[in-house]
């Protein structure tokens, strides 16, 4: 088999760098107060009842799981995720692969996000030697050690001390020993176009991620999931953990959702908002605009 050609990511354009990404800001005096005057209607109140039942949630001790798209982390809200982790806001943090190669070329290089309008155009999108290398790592320390692909991502970038890892929310989830799954389509994403990846070590990992996300979910009675701008693998993995756990008795309808998205798409209503809880929110706006707002009301 011929084998591709395969650049160095420094002859790569990024479309995003770390200078891009929202800064961590204290607690703005007075934003309670300013958002308690929203209207309650419509994505004003469900914003609201939002930001209640996440704090309830926290002070009560329940589970409150995120779910993320890709894109949330290449519009540089990571620090944001970071800080919400660390402050006791959130106990699983799980997404797909896409999500894995930006958290990890942003910790490796500062920057992520090729221009793909580009590189499709000579045939070398996606064609990157220390994102294969790095991933591909990745599931080879997964297998090593029988754990899960977020995990093995998470370790390998704060364990090869990597220029940038104060930013990624594997590595900070791996430090604060706190469950991130990554839920791999194969075929979806850069990585498995690299010929030595190894897709057994791939689809252990993944499905060791699947366990996780499944473990965690049974404990979400009473709490709260969040499914930030993913349209259709978080809402489909998200159902069949639900799914999973009523078949054993240990979830009922008794626990909220949320879906964060620019555009409300059929699946992630459908699979998160519509059928699992006994209450279900939507709340559209973009994610960096959104998140900075939701992180100072769950502070206020």
């Amino acid at each position: 088999m011929t084998r591709p050609r395969i650049r160095p990511l420094a002859e790569r354009r990024n479309l995003v760098t770390l200078d891009d990404f929202a800064k961590v800001a204290d607690p703005v005096p007075g934003f309670g107060e300013w958002f308690e005057t929203l209207p309650d209607i419509y994505g004003a109140r469900d914003l609201k009842l939002l930001v209640k039942t996440w704090k309830d949630c926290v002070a009560s001790g329940k589970t409150v799981g995120v779910s993320l798209g890709a894109h949330v982390f290449k519009v540089g809200l990571a620090p944001l995720l970071i800080e919400l982790m660390r402050k006791g806001f959130v106990q699983h943090i799980a997404t797909n692969g896409a999500s894995a190669i930006h958290d990890y070329e942003f910790a490796l290089i500062g920057a992520s996000s090729e221009a793909v309008d580009e590189t499709l155009a000579d045939g070398s999108f996606g064609f990157w030697k220390e994102t294969f290398a790095g991933l591909t790592e990745a599931t080879h320390l997964a297998a090593e050690n029988a754990i899960g692909f977020g995990e093995a991502v998470g370790r390998l970038i704060e364990d090869n001390r990597l220029p940038h890892r104060d930013i990624s929310v594997f590595a900070e989830a791996y430090r604060l020993k706190i469950p991130a799954s990554v839920h791999v389509a194969v075929g979806c994403d850069i990585v498995h176009l690299d010929p030595d990846l190894d897709g057994r070590e791939l689809g252990e990992a993944t499905l060791r991620d699947f366990e996780r996300i499944c473990a965690t979910v049974q404990t979400l009675e009473g709490g709260l999931w969040v499914n930030i701008g993913s349209a259709v693998i978080m809402p489909e993995v998200f159902l069949k953990a639900v799914s999973l756990a009523r078949n054993l008795g240990k979830l009922s309808t008794e626990f909220t959702t949320a879906n964060l998205d620019m555009i409300q798409h059929y699946r992630a209503v459908t699979n998160v908002v519509r059928r699992p809880p006994r209450t279900g929110l939507t709340i559209t706006a973009q994610h960096e605009i959104l998140l900075p707002l939701l992180y100072q009301a769950l502070l206020s």
